[in-house]
């Protein structure tokens, strides 16, 4: 079992600049890879970045460019920098963590935390 403790969400104008942070629990050393989603009203979940054991990142289009994931390994924390904020980026976001136990895998996901970006 993994879990996975969020922060750093709130209200920013659009231009703006936040950090989000996920601390993880319990099983980490079975953790292959974790990310962030976000899930915006009316609209399904997508992936946002994601970062490997490997320190590989993966980034949705969207966001190149302006976001970057990054986690330190002593702390067993995972950072989302969000720079240039758009009205768009709005959304509940979602820390994932994707383990790998004798070939099973499993997600394991935060309580999720709000971004609004408005003026």
């Amino acid at each position: 079992q993994v879990q996975l403790v969020e922060s750093g969400g709130g209200l920013v104008q659009p231009g703006g600049s936040l950090r989000l942070s996920c601390a993880a629990s319990g099983s980490i050393f079975s953790i292959n890879a974790m990310g962030w989603y976000r899930q915006a009203p009316g609209k399904e979940r997508e992936l946002v970045a994601a970062i490997t054991s490997g320190s590989t990142t993966n980034y949705a289009d969207s966001v190149k460019g302006r976001f970057t994931i990054s986690r330190d390994n002593a702390k067993n924390t995972v950072y989302l920098q969000m720079n240039s904020l758009k009205p768009e980026d709005t959304a509940v976001y979602y820390c994932n963590a994707h383990t790998i136990v004798a070939l099973t895998t499993n997600d394991y996901w935060g309580q999720g935390t709000q971004v609004t970006v408005s003026s």
